[in-house]
């Protein structure tokens, strides 16, 4: 397992859609500002927060042109019960293989019951990680206030 640094490009990992069908992030997030969260699953309360604030922020993330994807290891009907609970109009992917995700991403895995823990990446508009967060426990993650002004300062010393 090896931690993703700023610079390097972003694994291609594929999330398992709700209703079928998958998606690849990197094409998902492509030439745009991308928010990657990798969240421990539907029934952690820091999850739901974070998820909800992510949905909240729609529009000032869509302002710094920013789009969000979500993965956890929950199976498609917990996954789309959180998804229809939440109203998220992103991607949510589900039934991620931890061991898989953590090999491609360095997030971490809680051995019993098996989930990924908290990890969640910014990238810029070519797939490169501009920042990773990688959280060991329940607590430790973006929030898109963050995210969206690490957006804008990036765009502003762009080439400087």
């Amino acid at each position: 397992m090896t931690l993703l640094h700023p610079g390097s490009a972003f694994p291609d990992l594929r999330l398992e859609l709700i209703g079928g069908g998958t998606v690849s992030v990197r094409d998902e997030l492509a030439g745009h500002f991308g928010v990657v969260l990798i969240y421990r699953g539907s029934w952690c309360p820091y999850c739901n927060a974070q998820l909800r604030a992510f949905q909240r922020a729609h529009d000032g993330l869509a302002a710094v042109d920013a789009k969000v994807v979500a993965l956890s290891v929950d199976d498609e009907v917990t996954t789309k019960a959180l998804v229809d609970k939440l109203r998220l109009s992103f991607p949510v992917g589900h039934s991620a293989d931890a061991h898989a995700v953590a090999e491609a991403t360095g997030a971490f895995v809680n051995p019993d019951p098996e989930y990924l823990q908290s990890t969640g990446f910014v990238l810029d508009p070519s797939g490169d990680i501009v920042v990773s967060v990688y959280s060991s426990g329940a607590i430790g993650r973006l929030v898109p206030e963050d995210v969206m002004g690490l957006i804008k300062y990036h765009k502003e010393h762009a080439g400087a």
